[in-house]
């Protein structure tokens, strides 16, 4: 299914340059800090639009990192290619959240099992009816078990992937997350469900895997700079996972 056009037209990587699998978080300042705080001998790969993505090694294994931008156009362009023409087999989206239950606190760690969205992304591949966005099932099972024997608080459910950061009167905002909420949703975020409808078009894995960095019930949130850095818990969990992931067959 991989097609030669590399570079793409967003993405000035070679062929191979890329691991089999791939970080992604949206911050390109969060990417160059997890390239140069955990990878070795990690090499820029990619700098189009000031979008980082790095190639190293992480406990043997060949790993990227590739920032993801904002929101499911961003994400799924980004996925799209790297899945498509450079074969990748695994994106692991490394982000926040916001939580919206109680039971679910900031600096958690959140596992996308599945993600709810109000997005018309999945209108692209002309379904006649709604899917439903999951996450690989290996995938989400490594780094679920990973995250329990570190005794992580994690959770594992269905998030909401949003176009909207903001909502047009307050409350309003506040009953459309309750009613998620009531219906089993633990956070919001803004990417997964497009990375998913993805992975499954191009038979690849895909998990998201996010720090809950405020709630949007309580008002309370994680400073600026603990989110572009503080994340670390959540970036060794996916690396882990990566490095877990290379023991599978190949896709």
């Amino acid at each position: 299914m991989t097609e030669m056009m590399c570079p793409t037209p967003h993405i000035a990587a070679k062929k191979g340059d890329f691991g089999n699998t791939v970080l992604m978080p949206g911050d390109p300042l969060r990417a160059r800090y997890i390239a140069e705080t955990y990878l070795e001998d990690a090499v820029l790969v990619n700098n189009i639009r000031g979008v980082q993505g790095y190639t190293g090694e992480y406990k043997g294994a060949r790993v990227s990192v590739m920032a993801s931008g904002m929101g499911m156009p961003s994400i799924a362009l980004y996925s799209y290619e790297l899945y498509k023409y450079y074969g990748v087999e695994t994106i692991l989206r490394v982000g926040t959240a916001g939580a919206i239950r109680e039971d679910v606190h900031t600096r958690s760690i959140v596992l996308g099992m599945g993600c709810c969205t109000d997005s018309s992304y999945e209108d692209m591949f002309e379904l006649r009816g709604r899917m439903a966005p999951i996450a690989d099932f290996d995938t989400l099972r490594i780094a679920a078990a990973l995250a329990k024997e570190r005794g992580l608080c994690c959770h594992v459910g269905n998030l909401l992937s949003t176009d909207r950061y903001y909502t047009d009167g307050e409350e309003r905002a506040r009953q459309i997350n309750k009613r998620w909420a009531e219906m089993g949703v633990l956070a919001v975020e803004m990417e997964g469900a497009a990375l998913y409808m993805n992975a499954a078009r191009f038979a690849r894995r895909a998990l998201t895997v996010c720090t809950v960095s405020n709630h949007i019930l309580t008002g309370e949130e994680l400073p600026v700079m603990e989110r572009q850095e503080g994340l670390n818990e959540m970036i060794t969990l996916a690396l882990d996972t990566a490095v877990e992931l290379e023991k599978l067959p190949r896709l």
